[in-house]
C-alpha cells in the first residue's frame, strides 16, 4: 500500500510539475507580447505629441498605463508560477529519494507476487485435475445407470407382457361371470316387477277402499251433524220450557240450568269411562286368549318343572275393578307367588303344566321380538278403527294446538315481544347489520356485483330472524341467499348475500326486510348510477393588498371526484 501511494504521489507531482511548467511558459509569453504592445503604444503616444492630436494622446496614455498594470500582473503571476515550480520540484525529488529508499521492499514484493503467481497455477492444474477425475467418474455411473436403466425396462416389458397375459384370462372369467350375474339380476328384476305390479294393485285397492270409506265417513259425517243440529235444537227448546217452568215455579233460572249442564257432563263422563273400560276388558281378553292359544300349543314339547302362574293372572283379571284404569303386569301378579283360595289340589298339575309352557312361550317371544319395534314390523290397517283415547290428553293436546296457533298468529301479525333484563330494557332494533347500508355505486349495466353482510343480535336474550323479502322495485335486480341460522345466543352473528345485477342505468332505492322475535327490521339498500361529481378547493380567491400596477396571481383547482367523465368551461 505504502509503494502504491509513493508511486501515485510521484506521478501526481510530475502532473503538476508539467502543468505549471506550461502556464509559466504561457505566462511568460504574454508578458513578451504585452512588452512589444507597450513599446508600440509609446511610439504612437510620440507620433501623436508631435502632431499635437491631444485626444488621442490621452487615449494612447490610458492604453500604455492598462497595459502597463497588465504588465506588472503578468510578472507576479509569473514569479509565483516560478516558486510552486521549485516547490513542486523539490517534493517530487523528496518522494524519488523515498522510492529510493523502498527498492529493496519492492524487489522483495515483485518476487512474493511471482512466488504467489506461481502458487496460484500450482493450484488452478490440481483443482483441473480433480474435475478430470470427477467427470471420469460422473461418465462411469451415467454408463451404470444406463445400464441399469436398460436392464429395469427388459424387467419392466416382461412383466408388462404377463400382466397383459394375466389380464386376458381375467377377463375371459370376469365374462363368464359377468353373463351369470347378468342372468340372475335380470331374473331377480323380473321378480320384483311382479311384485311392483302385485303392490301396485293392492295400493290401488286399498285406495279404492279408503275412497269408498271416506265418501261412507262423509255421509256419516253429515247424518251425524244432522243429527247433532237436531239434538242442539230440542236442547235449546228444552232449556226454554225448563226456563219458563222454573220462571213459573219461582226458582232461580241460572243456578238450575248450571247444576243441569253439570249433571249432562257428569253423565258424558261416565259413559266415555264405561265405553273406554269396556275397550280395556276387551284387550285384556284377547291377550289372555292369545296365551292360552300359545300355551296349548307348546304344552306338549315343554317340561312340567318350571312354575309361573298364569292362572293367577286371569283370576287377577276376572275379579278387576270397575274402576281401575290400569290391568296389572304379569311380573307383579307372578310375583307374589299365592293361588287363589278356592283352589284344590286336583288341579296344581295341570296348573304346572300351563305354567311351563308360558314361560317358554315367553322366552321365545323374548328371543324372536325386539324389545322396541320398528316402524317397518308394523302393518297398518286402512279400515281399523282407531281406540278411544284418554280425554286429558285429548284436552291437553287442543290446548297446545291453541296455544301454537295464537303464537303464529302474533308472530304473522308482527307483535313484539318485550325482552328485559332485571336491570333495563331492550329499545331499537333487534338486530345491527353491517354494513348499517348496502349501497352499490358506480355501477355499469349488465355487470354482477356481490356484497355479504352480517347480522347481529343486539337483543338482551335468544333471538331469531328470517328473510320476509325484498322492496318491489328492487325484485328484477336483487336476490338475496339467505340461511336462517336458527336460535341466535346475544352477541351471536350470521351472514347474508346480496347479489345486484343492473339490467338499467338508473338510481334504486329499497330495503330487504327481517322478521325477528322482537318485531320486523329491515336494511336500507340504495344503488347508485356513475356521476360526475365537481368541486372547487376554494370557496372565495382572496388577492389580499394590492399595490397599483401590481400583477398578483392565485391558483384554483376543480377536481372530479365522481366515476364519469365530463367537459367543463
Amino acid at each position: 500500500k505504502n509503494l502504491q501511494l509513493l508511486d501515485d504521489m510521484a506521478r501526481e507531482k510530475e502532473l503538476a510539475v508539467e502543468n505549471t511548467s506550461d502556464t509559466l511558459s504561457a505566462c511568460r509569453l504574454r508578458s513578451k507580447m504585452l512588452a512589444k504592445q507597450l513599446d508600440h503604444v509609446d511610439m504612437e503616444i510620440e507620433r501623436e505629441e508631435e502632431a499635437g492630436n491631444v485626444a488621442a494622446v490621452s487615449r494612447l496614455q490610458a492604453m500604455s498605463s492598462r497595459l502597463c498594470t497588465e504588465l506588472e500582473r503578468e510578472k507576479e503571476q509569473e514569479l509565483r508560477l516560478a516558486l510552486t515550480q521549485k516547490q513542486n520540484l523539490v517534493e517530487l525529488w523528496q518522494i524519488e529519494t523515498e522510492q529510493r529508499k523502498y527498492d529493496i521492499l519492492r524487489e522483495e514484493l515483485q518476487k512474493d507476487e511471482e512466488e504467489l503467481q506461481m502458487q496460484y497455477q500450482e493450484e488452478r492444474e490440481v483443482r483441473i485435475w480433480k474435475e478430470k477425475i470427477t467427470a471420469l467418474r460422473a461418465e462411469g455411473t451415467r454408463r451404470t445407470r444406463e445400464k441399469r436403466k436398460e436392464k429395469a425396462q427388459r424387467e419392466c416389458e416382461e412383466r408388462n407382457k404377463k400382466l397383459l397375459e394375466d389380464a386376458k384370462r381375467n377377463h375371459k372369467k370376469a365374462v363368464c361371470f359377468l353373463r351369470q350375474s347378468m342372468a340372475r339380476i335380470h331374473e331377480k328384476n323380473a321378480k320384483e316387477e311382479v311384485k311392483a305390479q302385485e303392490h301396485m294393485e293392492r295400493r290401488i285397492q286399498a285406495v279404492l277402499s279408503l275412497k269408498t270409506s271416506i265418501t261412507s265417513n262423509r255421509e256419516r259425517l253429515q247424518t251425524l251433524q244432522i243429527l247433532n243440529k237436531a239434538k242442539a235444537l230440542e236442547a235449546e227448546k228444552e232449556e226454554m220450557k225448563m226456563r219458563e217452568a222454573i220462571l213459573a215455579e219461582g226458582g232461580n233460572v241460572i243456578r238450575e240450568i248450571f247444576l243441569h249442564k253439570r249433571q249432562q257432563e257428569n253423565e258424558k263422563k261416565e259413559e266415555a269411562f264405561r265405553e273406554l273400560q269396556k275397550s280395556r276388558k276387551m284387550e285384556i281378553v284377547s291377550r289372555i286368549l292369545q296365551e292360552r292359544a300359545s300355551m296349548h300349543k307348546q304344552r306338549k314339547s315343554q317340561s312340567p318343572t318350571k312354575a309361573i302362574k298364569p292362572r293367577v293372572i286371569f283370576s287377577c283379571i276376572c275379579v278387576l275393578s270397575p274402576k281401575s284404569w290400569h290391568s296389572p303386569s304379569v311380573c307383579s301378579l307372578a310375583g307374589k307367588g299365592t293361588a287363589p283360595q278356592g283352589e284344590s289340589s286336583e288341579n296344581r298339575p295341570q296348573e304346572v303344566l300351563w305354567e311351563s309352557g308360558d314361560e317358554d312361550a315367553e322366552r321365545d317371544k323374548t328371543l324372536l321380538v325386539p324389545e322396541f319395534p320398528g316402524l317397518w314390523s308394523q302393518e297398518y290397517d286402512l279400515h281399523k278403527v282407531p281406540k278411544a283415547e284418554d280425554p286429558t290428553r285429548l284436552a291437553l293436546r287442543a290446548m297446545r294446538k291453541q296455544m301454537a296457533e295464537k303464537k303464529m298468529e302474533a308472530l304473522q301479525a308482527g307483535v313484539v315481544h318485550k325482552q328485559t333484563v332485571p336491570a333495563q330494557e331492550h329499545k331499537g332494533c333487534a338486530f345491527h347489520s353491517k354494513p348499517s347500508c348496502i349501497h352499490f355505486k358506480d355501477f355499469d349495466v349488465g355487470q354482477t356485483y356481490k356484497k355479504k353482510i352480517v347480522l347481529t343480535n343486539a337483543s338482551y336474550s335468544v333471538n331469531y330472524c328470517r328473510l320476509v323479502g325484498i322492496s318491489e322495485c328492487l325484485k328484477d335486480f336483487i336476490s338475496v341467499h339467505f340461511d336462517p341460522p336458527g336460535k341466535m345466543s346475544s352477541g351471536m352473528s350470521c351472514e347474508f348475500l346480496v347479489t345486484f345485477r343492473p339490467m338499467i342505468n338508473e338510481r334504486l332505492e329499497g330495503a330487504i326486510m327481517f322478521m325477528a322475535q322482537t318485531g320486523p327490521f329491515s336494511v336500507p339498500l340504495k344503488c347508485t348510477v356513475k356521476t360526475c361529481i365537481l368541486a372547487l378547493d376554494k370557496e372565495l380567491v382572496d388577492f389580499g393588498s394590492l399595490v397599483v400596477g401590481e400583477t398578483i396571481s392565485r391558483t384554483v383547482s376543480l377536481t372530479n371526484s365522481g366515476a364519469l367523465g365530463t367537459t367543463f368551461r
